[in-house]
């Protein structure tokens, strides 16, 4: 397969609001990014992947957009956007902006138009429908819970929305819609942006027919998504897109596809005929939700994992490409999840950062997660600021009458705001976020938990981060290597091989507190040891040995 910049990079996914506040006004600022980029540049990471930073009434904290074309107030000026895009590229580090055109703001200028009259020509920028019997055109549930159309009384019309009611789904049918969008898109590669990253982009094609949904539960509304997930013209559409924007620049673009297989992954990242360079799947993420979703937490087994991992990394090597990641803006903290947050928090963020830096495909890392930040526990729903985690707890304890402790106890483990609390950069007042009041509360284990303690210690999980991301450019076999998963039925142990030319790594994890024994085939003998958690592991590999809690241990053969 061909070389490109995007597969050999590192990708850190900065959350605005979160990260850095310059101001002193307790939300964090473009100002702010700059001044830690030579943090960025200590850590390695090649691409910033920047959540959105557009005007819009934040709604859903900035995916609800209401200009294109602006900054937030709340985070700065364009001349500031400006002079971090500089900064960046000075360190040698691109920048790739988040695209979120499935739906605007109802603020939006196109919007506000669309509402006035149903013949104004922003009508068809959006999806209209007169309602059935005095109710929805469908059943079509939104992602946020409730109907997934709203009522709008000045036109006797319904609008979809697949998120929140306040942001209206965009529609792709109409060509001029389109091309505003390409326009949109242009404008910021222009002015240096380095690529995309595409919000929910395989939604954008609907079936025009809005059928109702198959009936599965006792809900008002129901699962539309044979409807809209992949749609008749999801292809026709990122086809037109390539051909009349991103071919013309060397933008990498990576697209958050719900509900996507190894099969569209390996359509959609073919290197000859693609769509998006690369994308993100939720496969792996789903394996801790029960039948309910993702607020039914069940309990997890590695083998499942397993599965699911090994799939996709077969299933896309030598014809797409795979985005590696463990947890962003919307999902809880990898080590709370997949690791142990107390006893074993610093050997399991690190076990789970080489397992995931070794496999194949460009690896993402959240704010945050080099430090092995953890989960957030509030006491009160009071203290939460997300969209979907408030309608949640509204939807289970107000409407259905559950108890708040056991709602309670789905949102610390899966709650969005999880990842949203703000950076742990010292052990200052409001770990040194902000000297105001943070917009949403810090983590009480700051200070231990912070930049500057990792910083100042040789073995945190800050610094085997820093050398992951420098043995990904010191051996090509951890960019092209194809993968071999062996112990496939351990509960305990993750092991897989990864060979390329004459090259052979091999990486053991233990996902558990258990000391377990691990026997190899008699081939995984010798080599030297790549990165390890505990100081005294053997520095060659005997196909048969012990592995502590959480250890890891990666040998080149």
């Amino acid at each position: 397969m061909a070389e490109q910049w995007w597969k050999e990079s590192v990708i850190y996914q900065i959350y605005p609001r979160s990260f850095s506040d310059s101001n002193g006004d307790g939300i964090g600022d473009i100002k702010g990014i700059t001044e830690k980029l030579d943090y960025l540049k200590e850590l390695g990471i090649d691409v910033v992947w920047l959540s959105p930073v557009y005007q819009s009434p934040n709604d859903d904290n900035g995916y609800d957009i209401s200009d294109y074309r602006n900054i937030m107030d709340e985070f700065g000026t364009m001349e500031d956007w400006e002079e971090m895009l500089d900064g960046m590229h000075k360190r040698g580090i691109r920048l790739v902006m988040d695209l979120v055109v499935n739906h605007s703001s109802d603020e939006h200028a196109w919007f506000t138009e669309a509402r006035k009259s149903k013949d104004s020509p922003f009508r068809d920028y959006y999806i209209w429908h007169p309602g059935k019997d005095g109710q929805p055109p469908n059943n079509w549930g939104s992602f946020f819970g409730g109907s997934a159309w709203d009522y709008d009384e000045l036109s006797d019309e319904y609008y979809l929305h697949l998120f929140s009611n306040k942001q209206p789904d965009l529609n792709w049918e109409n060509r001029e819609l389109r091309e505003e969008i390409y326009d949109l898109m242009k404008f910021w590669l222009d002015k240096g942006a380095d690529g995309f990253r595409m919000d929910v982009i395989n939604l954008i094609s609907k079936d025009s027919n809005l059928p109702d949904a198959e009936v599965t539960s006792r809900d008002r509304y129901q699962w539309g998504g044979d409807y809209f997930v992949n749609g008749p013209k999801f292809v026709e559409y990122m086809t037109e897109m390539n051909e009349k924007v991103l071919q013309h620049y060397d933008a990498m673009t990576v697209g958050e596809m719900p509900m996507a297989t190894p099969e569209d992954g390996a359509r959609y990242t073919d290197e000859d005929n693609g769509i998006v360079n690369m994308l993100f799947q939720f496969e792996h993420m789903d394996v801790t939700s029960g039948p309910g979703g993702k607020w039914d937490q069940q309990p997890w087994q590695l083998t499942d994992l397993k599965r699911i991992i090994s799939k996709w990394q077969t299933e896309l090597h030598g014809k797409g490409w795979n985005s590696l990641y463990m947890e962003n803006h919307d999902q809880p903290r990898s080590v709370s999840v997949f690791g142990d947050d107390e006893t074993y928090r610093v050997e399991s963020a690190k076990m789970l950062a080489a397992w995931l830096h070794f496999l194949q495909g460009t690896p993402y890392i959240y704010q945050g997660q080099e430090l092995g930040m953890t989960n957030v526990y509030f006491d009160s729903i009071e203290d939460y600021e997300d969209i979907e985690t408030l309608n949640m707890y509204r939807e289970e304890v107000m409407e259905k009458g559950k108890h708040p402790e056991d709602v309670m106890k789905a949102i610390h483990k899966k709650g969005r705001d999880n990842a949203r609390t703000p950076m742990q950069w010292t052990d200052d007042n409001h770990a040194g976020f902000t000297t105001g009041t943070p917009w949403l509360k810090v983590n009480a284990n700051y200070p231990d938990l912070n930049a500057r303690k990792a910083l100042s210690d040789e073995n945190s999980v800050f610094y085997f981060y820093q050398k992951l991301i420098r043995l990904r450019k010191e051996y090509p076999v951890i960019i092209h290597g194809d993968y071999c998963l062996l112990l496939e039925e351990h509960e305990n142990l993750y092991v897989y091989s990864r060979s390329y030319k004459n090259t052979t790594l091999l990486l053991a994890a233990n996902f558990s507190a258990e000391t377990s024994h691990m026997t190899l085939p008699e081939k995984f003998n010798g080599g030297k040891i790549l990165v390890n958690n505990y100081s005294d592991a053997p520095k060659s590999l005997d196909h048969q040995s012990t592995m502590r809690a959480y250890e890891v241990r990666a040998y080149l053969l």
